[in-house]
C-alpha cells in the first residue's frame, strides 16, 4: 500500500507535463475529439512503457534507475511545424527514425557529449521555452482563430488559472508545490464549467476500454528534413537525460559506466521508435520526479515500475484520457504560461554558470538565442528557400540549435594558436 501512493505521488507529478505534449500538439492539428482522446490515452501509456524499459535492467538497454519517462516539451515546436507543413504522418516518420538514431548511436553518444555543454543545452532549452510562449499566449486568448478570442471570460480564466498556480507555488511546499500544474488545471477546469464553457461530450462518448492500434493515423511518411529536425530534438533530449542520470546516480550512490549509459540510451531510443509506431512521442528522463525523490527521500526502483504499470493501466482507459481533453484552451494557455516560463528559467539556470566563463560564450548565447527568436517572428526570412530546407529554416528552435552547436565549435572546440589567446598577450606585455 506503501509503495502504492509513492507510486501515485510520482504519477502526478509527471502527469501535467505527460498530457500537455498530446493536447498543445492535437490542439494545433485540429485534431477532432476522438482523436485528442486516442493521443492523450496512447501518450500516457507509452510514457509507463518507457518508463519500465529504462527502469527494468537487463543485457541490452535499461539504466536501472528510478527514472520517470515522459514527452519532451523540446518536440513540441518541431512536431506543429512538421504536422503543418507535411501532416501528421510526416511526424511519426521522423519519430520512427529518430528512434532508430538513438539505437544506433547508443553505444557512442558517451563520445558526442562533448558537442552539447552546457552552454549549448542551456542555450536550446532556453530558446525553447522563448518559442513556446506565442502558442500559450494565443491558448490564453482562447486559441489562434476563435470566435471569442481575447474575450473577457476566456481572459479571466487564463490569468485566474495563471494566478492560482502562482499562488499555489508560493505558499505551498514539498508535494503540493510540485504538482501546482495539475491542481491550478483542474480548479480553472472546474471554474470553467460553472461558466458553461466546458463540453462533456467528450467523456460522455469515450469508452471505458480500448485497445491500442499501431499506425492510428495513417502509415507514417518520411521528409528528410522533418527527419533531421527530430533527430535534432534526440540529440538535445538525450543530453537532458544524461543530467538526471547522473543527478540519480549520485542520488542512489551508483557509480555510473559507459555501458550504463549506453543501455539508458538504448532504452530510450526504443521508447522513442515504439512511441512512433503508436503515434505517441518522444520521450526523455523527467526532472520533476528527481525534484519529488529528494523530498519524499524515497529512491526506489521498485516505486517507478509500479508507477509505470498505473500509467499503461490508464492508458488503456479512454474514459479518464477524455477527462483532459476537456480543459478550455483559455485555461490551457494559463498554464502554459508558468510551464514555458520555467522552461525558460531552467535554460537561465543552466547558462548562469558558464556563460561568464569567455566572451565566446556570450557571443554563443546572443547569436543563438537572436536567431531562435527572429526565425520565430519572422519565418518568412527564408520563403524563398526550397519548401523542404524550410522546415529546417524556419523554425526558430532547430535555427537556434543549430546556430548554437556550430558556434560552440568555432568558439570552443577550434583550436587557437596561444599568441592570440589573451593571457598570452597579457604575459608577453608584462
Amino acid at each position: 500500500m506503501k509503495t502504492a501512493a509513492l507510486s501515485f505521488q510520482h504519477l502526478l507529478a509527471m502527469y501535467a507535463g505527460a498530457i500537455l505534449v498530446p493536447l498543445i500538439v492535437g490542439e494545433a492539428l485540429g485534431l477532432t475529439s476522438e482523436e485528442l482522446t486516442y493521443l492523450v490515452a496512447i501518450d500516457i501509456l507509452m510514457c509507463g512503457v518507457a518508463t519500465i524499459l529504462q527502469v527494468m535492467r537487463n543485457r541490452y538497454f535499461g539504466i536501472g534507475l528510478p527514472v520517470v519517462l515522459g514527452c519532451t516539451f523540446t518536440a513540441v515546436g518541431p512536431m506543429i511545424a512538421i504536422g503543418g507543413e507535411f501532416g501528421i504522418t510526416a511526424i511519426y516518420g521522423s519519430i520512427i527514425i529518430s528512434g532508430i538514431f538513438v539505437l544506433a548511436i547508443s553505444r557512442f553518444f558517451g563520445k558526442l557529449v562533448r558537442f552539447f555543454p552546457p552552454i549549448v543545452t542551456g542555450t536550446v532549452v532556453t530558446i525553447i521555452g522563448i518559442t513556446l510562449i506565442p502558442v500559450a499566449i494565443n491558448n490564453m486568448g482562447g486559441g489562434e482563430g476563435a470566435a471569442d478570442f481575447g474575450s473577457a471570460a476566456n481572459l479571466s480564466l487564463a490569468f485566474g488559472t495563471l494566478l492560482f498556480i502562482i499562488l499555489l507555488y508560493r505558499f505551498t511546499k514539498g508535494f503540493v508545490r510540485s504538482i501546482s500544474i495539475l491542481i491550478g488545471l483542474t480548479a480553472g477546469t472546474v471554474t470553467a464549467a460553472f461558466m458553461g464553457k466546458v463540453d462533456f461530450s467528450a467523456v460522455g462518448e469515450a469508452s471505458f476500454f480500448h485497445m491500442v492500434h499501431p499506425l492510428y493515423f495513417g502509415a507514417p511518411t518520411f521528409e528528410w528534413s522533418a527527419i533531421i529536425t527530430m533527430i535534432l530534438v534526440a540529440m538535445v533530449s538525450l543530453v537532458e537525460s544524461t543530467g538526471v542520470y547522473f543527478a540519480l546516480g549520485d542520488m542512489t550512490d551508483k557509480d555510473l559506466k559507459e555501458e550504463d549509459l549506453s543501455n539508458g540510451y538504448r532504452a530510450e531510443g526504443l521508447a522513442v521508435l515504439l512511441g512512433g509506431i503508436f503515434n505517441a512521442f518522444p520521450y526523455t528522463a523527467f526532472s520533476q520526479n528527481v525534484g519529488l525523490m529528494q523530498l519524499t527521500g524515497v529512491k526506489s526502483v521498485r516505486v517507478i515500475f509500479v508507477t509505470g504499470l498505473m500509467l499503461v493501466t490508464l492508458g488503456f482507459i479512454p474514459k479518464i484520457a477524455a477527462v483532459t481533453t476537456i480543459i478550455p484552451t483559455a485555461v490551457l494557455g494559463g498554464a502554459m504560461v508558468a510551464m514555458f516560463g520555467m522552461v525558460i528559467s531552467q535554460g537561465i539556470k543552466m547558462l548562469s554558470g558558464v556563460i561568464s566563463e569567455s566572451p565566446g560564450n556570450s557571443m554563443i548565447v546572443a547569436c543563438s538565442v537572436g536567431m531562435g527568436m527572429g526565425v520565430t517572428a519572422v519565418p518568412e526570412l527564408f520563403a524563398q528557400f526550397p519548401s523542404g530546407i524550410q522546415i529546417l529554416t524556419s523554425n526558430g528552435i532547430v535555427a537556434g540549435s543549430v546556430t548554437a552547436i556550430a558556434l560552440n565549435i568555432v568558439f570552443n572546440m577550434t583550436p587557437v594558436k596561444a599568441k592570440n589567446r589573451p593571457s598570452a598577450v597579457h604575459q608577453e606585455s608584462a
